[in-house]
């Protein structure tokens, strides 16, 4: 008798264990338990820790909390301005009910990955080229928002969307290449003109400045002189006004002679000329031959 009621204790104990066994379940702190009895939900979610279900009855599927990083294959495309471009970029999202993300889609990571690849197509074709270059902070918010809007209803919360890289073709890097080059020599030039603007002003600031002390002017030219002296040359050259060439050349001339007024000279009558009248001569006449006497004295000849 005591060994019957021992051996049903063991069995007993053991179908305890076994029973313990399949029924136990352990929920990570990052994830959160989704209990299914019957095929039918139940309201509440299993947070993390030691929990148990019944064997054969409930079925106990475990969702992730965390925030996923999922990468977005490249995807090409045409900008409106009519550019084409491969864009590439990663999606953050995070599930924040598990309940959700279990029943309203069958797979939710391959649901948000399609969702992103048809969002940044479209966010290619509405945006420009030189928006994807550099406002990418807006596109990446545009993006965000046209993925979080049917991802709400799964469950799952965008976290964050960024562009990666933006491919172009090789003409268009060299067409861009050749427009910032000459971008940045129009800047060059400007800086240059600018410069020079300003030197001037300066430069006439210090002419007027000269031209009320012309003793200035002559240290000016000494400081030159020793500034190009300083140097080991074997020729100096010494800046020479011309008005001082000028000033010897007319002293070196003399003074010029005085002119003196040469008086008016009067002017005398002229007699008028007397007119004579002109004879028309005439040429003297043509003596006439007649036909028949020509041929008479020729006869007679």
């Amino acid at each position: 008798m005591v060994e019957e009621l021992v051996a049903a204790g063991v069995t007993l104990a053991s179908a305890g264990a076994v029973y313990v066994m399949a029924a136990a379940r352990v929920v990570k702190q990052y994830e959160r338990g989704v209990v299914f009895r019957l095929g039918k939900l139940r309201p509440e979610v299993r947070g993390p820790g030691f929990t148990m279900i019944v064997p054969g009855i409930d079925k106990l599927r475990k969702v992730n909390m965390q925030i996923v990083t999922m990468p977005v294959p490249g995807q090409e495309g045409i900008t409106r301005d009519n550019v084409t471009v491969r864009v590439d970029a990663v999606v953050y999202f995070k599930v924040t009910a598990p309940a959700e993300a279990v029943v309203r889609v069958e797979d939710y990571r391959f649901a948000v990955a399609q969702m992103a690849q048809t969002s940044l197509r479209s966010i290619i074709g509405k945006s420009e080229l030189d928006d994807l270059l550099s406002d990418r902070e807006k596109l990446n918010q545009g993006l965000e928002l046209m993925i979080d809007s049917p991802a709400v209803e799964w469950g799952v919360t965008i976290d964050r969307v960024e562009i990666k890289d933006v491919s172009l073709p090789e003409t268009m890097k060299r067409s861009m290449a050749r427009q910032a080059e000459a971008d940045r020599e129009r800047r060059a030039r400007v800086i240059n003109a600018d410069a020079e603007l300003q030197a001037s002003k300066k430069l006439a600031e210090a002419a007027k400045e000269m031209s009320e002390q012309p003793a200035a002017l002559q240290l000016r030219l000494l400081q030159t002189v020793v500034a190009v002296a300083a140097e080991k040359n074997s020729t100096l050259v010494l800046p020479f006004p011309v008005e001082l060439l000028r000033f010897l050349e007319r002293a070196q001339q003399g003074p010029a002679p005085v002119q003196q007024p040469v008086p008016p000279v009067e002017q005398q009558p002229v007699p008028p000329v007397e007119q004579q009248p002109v004879q028309e001569q005439l040429p003297p006449p043509t003596p006439r031959l007649d036909v028949g006497q020509a041929g008479s004295n020729s006869r007679q000849d």
